[in-house]
Parts: C-alpha cells; structure tokens; sequence
C-alpha cells in the first residue's frame, strides 16, 4: 500500500471516531481544549492497537487464504463500511445533559467501540504486503487528531456533521475495498 493509499485509509478509520468525538463534545459544556487532547490521545492509541491485533490474527489464517486475500479484504471493507453507513443513517436521540468532562473508562468503552472496524482492517491486511506498524500508527496519528478536532468542534455541529462524518467513512472504506479488489483483479495497474 503506497502513502497516499495509507493515509487515505488511516483518515477514513478515523472519521467514526470522529463522529464519536463530535457528540462526545456536544455533550460536553464547553469543552476545553485539554478535555479534546486527553479525548485524541485515548481514541488514537486505541485505535493504533487494535489494527495490530487484527494483523496478527490475519496473518496466521493469512497463509491458509493468500489465493483469496483480496476478496477477504474487499468484503472486511464492505461490511464495515455498510455498518457505518447505516449506523450515519440512524437517527439517535442525543442527551440533553451537559457535563464537563467525560469519565476515562466511558472514552475507553467508546474508543473499542469505534476501533473494532480497525481490528477488522488489521486482519484484511495481513493479506497485503503492508508495513502494519506504520501504517497502526497512522491510523492512530489521524485518529487522535481527529477525535480532538471533533471535541472541539462538537458542540456546534454535533449531531448534524457527526453523522455525515461516519456516512462519509463508510464510504471511503468501501471504496479502499473496491481499489483492493480491482487492483488484484488486474483492472488497475
């Protein structure tokens, strides 16, 4: 996977994230620019780890499926990115209370929660020739500045951005899995 490819995917592993992180800041009262740094950082290196752990376990079955890898990793990106898609369309009631500061292990929950599709992407790519530590760590870089952008941004556009945003990387994901699936079909160079 090139550079390009690599951030474009990293960036689109984000935008759930983000789209947690906006609502996160539009239940926050005001929320300060610390509260949006402790937010990325908790949301980017979760969601460093857990492609990791997604590599690991596709590399093992990857030597038993190489003849299929693409399929695998186009149809791991197609349903992540449909479940994105449909949970942007769903409409969610957003909570009237307003608090300060979010607990640790409320982020926590909710950064497993958002990063269980890069442990999905973790395993497509140990079908692929990829270096997975740098590529973790550009999906946990974009992630943690997009979960601080989102705090910050939140409470403004909250509940209209937050939900485009995760339509949006449904999208991308998808698309990543269509260049996957075309380019091993031969139909891009």
């Amino acid at each position: 996977m090139n550079l390009s490819a690599t951030l474009i995917l990293a960036f689109g592993m984000s935008l759930d994230a983000f789209a947690a992180s906006v609502g996160k800041g539009a239940a926050l009262h005001k929320p300060r620019f610390r509260e949006a740094i402790r937010t990325g950082l908790i949301f980017g290196i979760i969601e460093a780890i857990t492609p990791l752990i997604g590599w690991s376990i596709g590399l093992f079955a990857s030597q038993y499926i190489m003849e299929w890898d693409h399929w695998v990793a186009f149809s791991l990106l197609f349903i992540l990115g449909m479940r994105m898609i449909v949970e942007g369309t769903k409409n969610n009631p957003e909570e009237s209370r307003q608090v300060k500061r979010h607990g640790f292990w409320v982020l926590v929950a909710t950064a497993i929660a958002t990063s269980l599709d890069a442990m999905a992407i973790g395993v497509g790519l140990a079908f692929l020739q990829v270096n997975i530590v740098h590529t973790a760590m550009a999906i946990g870089c974009a992630t943690m500045i997009m979960a601080t952008l989102g705090m910050m941004i939140g409470r403004f556009i909250g509940p209209i951005l937050g939900k485009r945003a995760e339509i949006l990387g449904g999208v991308v994901l998808i698309g990543i899995g269509a260049n996957i699936l075309l380019e091993h079909l031969g139909y891009i160079a």
